[in-house]
């Protein structure tokens, strides 16, 4: 028990003080394991833990969606993406389809890797 204490005790550290990029990143490699979990369930034949999983991976989805800042033109292009995502997740969820969440699994992996790649870049207030 002491053991998951402190490591909810460093999960809380973790988020407190991470950056903006890097809480975004933490939300992408939670939706790619709520992803791999909901897989799991689909594969066991637990409708719950896939339908609880899926809609995690949405809960993110969506947070991702809200926070768009539509002054920069790509903020279209991600919203296209993310309704995507969303509408496959449903689909996912209703039919408990493992093909959708490895193709959501997919896309979410090449969205965290590209934020990677854009987290690495030095600021353009360091420039």
């Amino acid at each position: 028990m002491a053991m998951n204490a402190q490591m909810d005790q460093y999960t809380r550290n973790r988020i407190l003080t991470a950056s903006p990029a890097e809480l975004t990143l933490m939300l992408y490699d939670g939706a790619i394991k709520f992803c791999n979990i909901a897989i799991m369930g689909i594969e066991q034949g637990n409708i719950q833990k896939a339908h609880d999983n899926i809609m995690k991976v949405q809960r993110i989805i969506e947070e991702f969606q809200i926070t768009l800042n539509f002054d920069y033109a790509i903020a279209n292009d991600y919203n296209n993406v993310y309704n995507y995502l969303i509408k496959r997740l449903r689909e996912a969820n209703m039919t408990k389809d493992k093909a959708i969440m490895e193709e959501v699994s997919a896309h979410i992996h090449t969205l965290r890797d590209a934020w990677k790649e854009v987290m690495k870049r030095p600021s353009s207030a360091a420039v």
